[in-house]
C-alpha cells in the first residue's frame, strides 16, 4: 500500500495517468481518447472521446457476477414497508420506467424532473434517465410550489415524475397539490406527468396530462430498453442549489468523470467492496443522496438502503437496528443527525449487533467538537468527517483510508482528497498561505477533478462570475469557506466567507464562536450569527438549544448561564469574539435536510425579511427567535 502523500501528489503532479488508471474502475463502450482537455480554462472536459453509461456502470454490468445479490433495500417506516430488490429485478424495473419515458417522448438530452419522496420508483426514474441518455432534474420533496417552479422553469423537462404524497413522522405530506400549482406558476409546461399513487391522498388527475405509473408499467413488464452510449462530457443530470442571490443555480455534472470519480471514491475513500451494503441516511433531492445513496454504491457493486422516515422513529434505535439487519459496513449521514440521536437514549446504541459497520462518514456541515466525541465514545468505530459540495459531488477534503488508514482529529474532516489541488490563499492579495494554522480562503486550482460541475446549467457566464472569481489576481474555484491547515495537513473548516463577521475590524468565522459555545457542558447546539451594529459594524449573536431544558423559564439561570458562556468564548478566543448575547431557544431554524438557516436568523435579528423558508423544517423554531429579538438586535 502507498502512502497517501504519495498518492495525492501523483494525482497532481501526474494528472493524466493517474485518471486513465482510475478510469479502468468502470465500463467503456469507446475508450477516452484525451483524459483531461484544459484548453479553455476554467472548462475542463474528462475522458473526451470515450462513450459510456451510468445506468450501465450502476446496473447491467454486475447482471454477470451478482444478479441475485441485494442491490437497491427500500425501507420506510412510514408506511411499514421494506422491499430488497436485486441486481436482476432492479435491472427490469429501470427498463420498465425506461420504456415509459420513451413512451411519452423522452429521449437523449431531454430533461425529466423528478419530484419525488424517499421511494424506490424515485430511483428507478433517475437510473431510466441516464439509461436512455436523458438528464434528470431532482426536486426535494420539501420544496414548495413556487421552488418548484423556478426549477421547472429553468430546466424545461419534458415529463416530471411524481407521487400522490411522502410522508413524515406518520402523517401524509401531499405533492400533487403542489405540483399542479407549481406547473400552472411556470412559464414552461411538461407535456406529461407520471405519478405513484401510493394510497396515501386522494389525487385529481388532469385529463391528456397525468398518467399513472401502475398502469403505464404494466405495458411494459418485459420490454428491454437498451443503454444508450454516451459521450463521456454529455450532461447526466443537473441539481440546483440556491445562491445567495438571484435564482437557485442547475449545477451541471458529466457522464464519464462522474462515473469514475463515484467508482474511485468507493475504492479508496469509502473503502465499500462488492456485495456489501452501504447505507446513507440522506435524500435523493440532495447531492450526498445521488452520489451515495443511488450511484456511488451500486456502481461499486454493493446494496444501498433508500429509508424513508426520521431517524427517531418509531424509536432512536431505527438506524442501528438497519445497520444490524442489512449487514451494513459503511453508514453515511449529517452531524445534524448525530445530533438528534444524541439527545436519545443512550442504551439504543448498545442494544443492536453492530459488528459489521466499519466507518461511520458524516458530510453536509462541519462536525462540533461535542458531537464528534459523542459518537465515538459510543461506538468505537473509526468516524470520518467529509466536506464537500454540490458543485463538487463528491469529497474535497476527508480522509482516504482505502488507500491508507489515518487517524481522526476532532473538528477537521481531514486532508485535501486526491485530484483536488487545494490552496489556502489570502483573500485580499490572492497569495498562498503555506504555513501551518494560517487562515485563508479555502480555493482549488483548476482542472476541477472528474465528477465535478461542468458548468451552471445554460449559463456559462455564471459559473465563471461565481465560482471563479472571488479571489484576486487568481483564476481558482472559490469555496467561500475560511480554513487553517495545521502541520500535519488535516484542514478545519471556520465558516464561511459570505458569514465572517467583523468586529470593530477584526475578521471572525462563526464557527469558531460556535465551537467555543458549544463547550459549555449544558449547550447541545449552536448557532452564531453577525447582526449590524451601529459601533461596532457587527455584533456576534448567538442562539443555542440546552440539554436540560428545564431552566428555560428561570430567568436568573439563563442569565447565569449566559455568563458561564460568555466566559468560555473569552477564555477561548479571546473578548473580541464574544457574541454580544446569547439567547436560549428550543430549536434552532433548520431545513429538512438539517442546515442551519443562519441567513434567516441573521435577517430576523437585523429585522429584515428571511426569504424563502419554503425547506424549512420547524416554522416556529425562526419565531421564536424573532419574539426573542423584537424585530432587532
Amino acid at each position: 500500500m502507498s502512502s497517501y502523500a504519495d498518492f495525492y501528489r501523483r494525482s497532481i503532479d501526474d494528472r493524466d495517468a493517474f485518471w486513465a488508471e482510475q478510469a479502468r474502475l468502470i465500463d467503456w463502450q469507446t475508450p477516452p481518447q484525451t483524459i483531461c482537455d484544459y484548453s479553455k480554462p476554467p472548462f475542463a472536459k474528462w475522458f473526451v472521446g470515450g462513450t459510456t453509461n451510468l445506468c450501465h456502470n450502476a446496473v447491467d454490468r454486475h447482471l454477470k457476477d451478482r444478479a441475485d445479490q441485494p442491490a437497491l433495500i427500500f425501507v420506510s417506516t412510514e408506511t411499514d414497508q421494506e422491499k430488497v430488490y436485486t441486481f436482476r429485478e432492479l435491472h427490469a424495473e429501470v427498463q420498465r420506467m425506461a420504456a415509459v419515458l420513451k413512451d411519452l417522448g423522452v429521449g437523449k438530452g431531454d430533461r425529466v424532473l423528478i419530484y419525488m419522496p424517499m421511494i424506490a420508483e424515485a430511483a428507478f426514474a433517475m437510473l431510466a434517465c441516464v439509461r436512455i441518455g436523458a438528464l434528470h432534474s431532482v426536486v426535494f420533496g420539501g420544496f414548495a410550489s413556487g421552488s418548484l417552479a423556478t426549477r421547472i422553469e429553468d430546466a424545461e423537462p419534458k415529463v416530471i415524475v411524481s407521487a400522490d404524497a411522502g410522508s413524515r413522522g406518520g402523517k401524509a405530506v401531499p405533492y400533487k397539490p403542489l405540483l399542479d400549482e407549481a406547473i400552472r406558476l411556470s412559464k414552461h409546461k411538461p407535456g406529461a406527468v407520471l405519478l405513484v399513487d401510493r394510497g396515501l391522498v386522494p389525487m385529481t388527475l388532469e385529463a391528456g396530462r397525468d398518467r399513472l405509473w401502475a398502469a403505464e408499467r404494466d405495458k411494459h413488464l418485459n420490454t428491454q430498453v437498451p443503454c444508450e452510449w454516451v459521450d463521456a462530457t454529455h450532461p447526466s443530470y443537473t441539481l440546483y442549489t440556491s445562491g445567495t442571490t438571484g435564482k437557485p443555480k442547475g449545477v451541471q455534472r458529466d457522464t464519464g468523470g462522474y462515473a469514475v470519480a463515484l467508482a474511485a471514491s468507493m475504492k479508496h475513500i469509502y473503502d465499500g467492496r462488492p456485495g456489501e451494503t452501504y447505507f446513507s441516511t440522506s435524500d435523493i433531492g440532495w447531492v450526498v443522496g445521488h452520489s451515495y445513496i443511488i450511484y456511488g454504491p451500486l456502481i461499486g457493486g454493493m446494496a444501498t438502503i433508500m429509508y424513508e422516515g426520521l431517524p427517531t422513529r418509531p424509536d432512536g434505535g431505527i438506524w442501528w437496528q438497519l445497520v444490524e439487519k442489512y449487514k451494513v459496513t459503511v453508514m453515511f449521514s449529517a452531524p445534524t443527525a448525530v445530533r438528534v440521536l444524541k439527545k436519545q437514549d443512550p442504551a439504543l446504541l448498545s442494544k443492536y449487533d453492530l459488528s459489521s459497520l466499519r466507518t461511520l462518514f458524516l458530510a453536509g456541515e462541519p462536525l462540533d467538537e461535542p458531537t464528534a466525541q459523542w459518537i465515538s465514545g459510543l461506538k468505537d468505530k473509526p468516524i470520518i468527517d467529509s466536506y464537500w459540495h454540490t458543485e463538487t459531488g463528491w469529497p474535497i477534503l476527508t480522509l482516504c483510508n482505502g488507500v491508507e488508514q489515518a487517524p481522526s482529529k476532532f473538528g477537521s474532516p481531514g486532508k485535501a482528497v486526491y485530484g483536488y489541488n487545494v490552496k489556502l490563499l489570502d483573500d485580499q492579495t490572492g497569495a498562498e498561505l503555506t504555513g501551518a494554522n494560517q487562515k485563508g480562503v479555502v480555493a482549488i486550482e483548476g482542472p476541477l477533478p472528474p465528477g465535478c460541475m461542468q458548468t451552471v446549467w445554460r449559463d456559462d457566464a455564471r459559473f465563471l462570475n461565481t465560482y471563479w472569481s472571488s479571489v484576486p489576481n487568481k483564476l481558482v474555484y472559490s469555496t467561500f469557506d475560511w480554513g487553517i491547515r495545521d502541520e500535519d495537513g488535516y484542514y478545519f473548516i471556520l465558516g464561511r466567507t459570505d458569514d465572517v463577521i467583523n468586529v470593530a475590524g477584526h475578521r471572525l468565522g462563526t464557527r469558531e464562536i460556535e465551537e467555543a459555545v458549544a463547550s459549555h457542558p449544558n449547550i447541545a447546539e449552536v448557532a452564531v450569527v453577525g447582526v449590524a451594529d451601529q459601533l461596532k459594524g457587527q455584533v456576534a449573536m448567538a442562539f443555542a438549544v440546552l440539554k436540560d431544558a428545564s431552566i428555560l423559564g428561570d430567568e436568573a439561570a439563563l442569565l447565569k448561564l449566559e455568563g458561564e458562556v460568555m466566559k468560555l468564548v473569552d477564555g477561548s478566543l479571546g473578548a473580541v469574539a464574544r457574541p454580544a448575547r446569547v439567547r436560549f431557544v428550543h430549536t434552532l431554524p433548520k431545513t429538512r435536510s438539517g442546515k442551519l438557516l443562519r441567513r434567516a436568523v441573521q435577517a430576523v435579528c437585523e429585522g429584515r425579511d428571511p426569504g424563502d423558508l419554503t425547506t424549512m423544517e420547524d416554522p416556529t423554531a425562526l419565531q421564536q427567535i424573532k419574539d426573542m429579538v423584537g424585530g432587532k438586535a
